[in-house]
């Protein structure tokens, strides 16, 4: 493709060479170079990418483009932009012939919420009849292919290829989680997003490699808001009027309150042996009762969120009531049946904030046991490992601490700082450092009414031992350990 037409919605200054040349490829990692490539110099976290540029002109890259003058070959193309990730994002698109702009794309931010959400539009759109692609943080869904995830929001170089390829699969709307790094990276960049969707917003993801500030999370987080055409927000967050400011989109809100546009009523706990799920009413824009499979009061949250967007796709009601019904997410509050007297679910949950978040929710189920399995990560921040601690301490009846991703420490070790998170409370526990032993103490010591959460893993399929993943899904544990132990008998 001629360079003129991939830069026509930038603007540049030509510091060398001519635009009147065929670009190969794209690339943004001097290990990806080939003869004939674009290459952005991106100013990243760890490395400058123009330090890059006689190594990458080397291997035969034709045009760089870059935020300041470097030293190249004269034969060799320099554009300077303003900001090298925006030029990224928007030579993608052209690269990939504007993808976007033959779907509708929904945009769905926030703290928690965003992953259930997008799956949970996907299954109501798919049921009435859409071909629906998904970029998230679990994966990426392009007709029948899936391809696991790195981040939630991957870089605008990928997400124009999978774009490319959803359009090019028939796919009519893309739904995908745009996290506040997307945003902030400008990973975002150019794509007319028809809705963008608020769930809500907690302190999170701030620090020296994030956010600089709460104030800082939130800015990124409303950027969307001045990229969309409709807006559709949770009326609840009290962080709602910084998020709206400086919108641009239409606005509608959805809640439990009476200002929301769209409205959740009566709620309903559904408690039964080995069943927890929601009931409540549909009122405002839409009038209608809903039973989510998925318990607590974010599954309200979260299948609201989809009617309100499902809506605008004129999706019959009952349409949109069964598949909220039948609606799954891999590792978020997701149930296995291994007994019809307690109930066993495996959840994501892998800090302080979101298993606190998910006891809470569990215990308004009155089980006759909340049972919590959790390990920490290995070379990460211990207070992570004293905070979760002391949380299941605090909210689990009994707590079953095991190993997760212990990198490159023992597991023991980080296990022993968990205990001394545990111990500030008077919380029942067992160290068992075999995750598999775990979960089948676990399994065999359930009783009748007890409710049993495997936290942290959730949609992980691997275990992290000293720089290598070995294959563990939690899925296939529970199976191999209700086999042998049929096979015991």
């Amino acid at each position: 493709m001629k360079l003129e037409k991939l830069l026509e919605r930038l603007t540049y200054q030509c510091l060398q060479g001519s635009t009147d040349v065929e670009v190969s490829g794209l690339a943004n990692d001097s290990r990806q170079v080939r003869d004939g490539a674009l290459f952005f110099c991106i100013r990243g976290a760890v490395t400058d990418g123009h330090k890059y540029a006689q190594e990458v002109t080397g291997k035969g890259a034709s045009v760089l483009i870059v935020e300041e003058p470097v030293e190249v070959p004269e034969t060799v193309t320099v554009i300077q932009v303003e900001d090298t990730r925006i030029a990224m994002a928007l030579i993608s698109a052209a690269y990939y012939g504007y993808p976007a702009e033959q779907m509708k794309i929904i945009g769905v931010t926030g703290t928690k919420g965003k992953t259930t959400t997008t799956y949970m539009v996907k299954s109501i759109l798919e049921a009435a009849g859409y071909k629906v692609g998904l970029i998230g943080t679990i994966e990426a869904i392009i007709g029948e292919e899936v391809i696991p995830a790195n981040n939630t929001t991957p870089e605008s170089l990928t997400i124009q290829e999978y774009f490319r390829c959803m359009a090019d699969a028939g796919c009519q709307v893309v739904v995908m989680e745009v996290s506040s790094q997307g945003l902030m990276l400008h990973r975002t960049a150019g794509i007319p997003f028809e809705f963008g969707i608020f769930t809500n917003i907690e302190p999170d993801h701030i620090g020296p490699a994030e956010h600089a500030s709460f104030e800082d999370y939130i800015e990124c987080k409303s950027r969307l808001f001045r990229q969309c055409r409709i807006g559709i927000l949770n009326a609840d967050d009290r962080h709602l009027e910084q998020i709206l400011k400086g919108h641009t989109c239409e606005v509608e809100t959805f809640g439990l309150s009476e200002r929301a546009d769209l409205r959740a009523q009566n709620l309903e706990l559904v408690n039964r042996p080995g069943y927890l799920g929601i009931h409540y009413s549909v009122t405002g824009k839409l009038e209608f009762d809903v039973d989510v499979d998925i318990p607590g009061k974010f599954s309200v949250y979260n299948s609201l969120t989809a009617i309100a967007i499902c809506r605008h796709f004129q999706v019959d009601v009952e349409q949109i009531k069964r598949a909220l019904k039948g609606a799954r997410v891999k590792g978020r509050v997701e149930k296995v049946k291994v007994s019809d007297n307690f109930t066993l679910m495996i959840d994501y949950a892998h800090n302080a904030m979101a298993l606190e978040s998910l006891l809470t929710t569990l215990k308004e189920y009155h089980p006759r046991r909340l049972v919590c399995m959790f390990g920490c990560g290995g070379n990460r921040s211990k207070l992570r490992r004293y905070e979760m601690g002391e949380v299941s301490g605090r909210l689990a009846d009994f707590t079953i601490i095991t190993s997760d991703n212990p990198r490159y420490e023992k597991p023991e070790d980080i296990i022993a700082d968990i205990v001394v998170g545990i111990q500030k409370t008077d919380g029942a526990y067992v160290t068992i450092p075999n995750r598999k032993e775990a979960i089948a103490y676990a399994i065999h010591n359930g009783q009748p009414g007890d409710v049993i959460i495997l936290a942290g893993k959730g949609h992980e399929d691997y275990q992290e031992i000293e720089g290598k993943k070995y294959p563990m899904d939690e899925r296939v544990l529970i199976q191999e350990i209700l086999d042998e132990d049929r096979g015991a008998r």
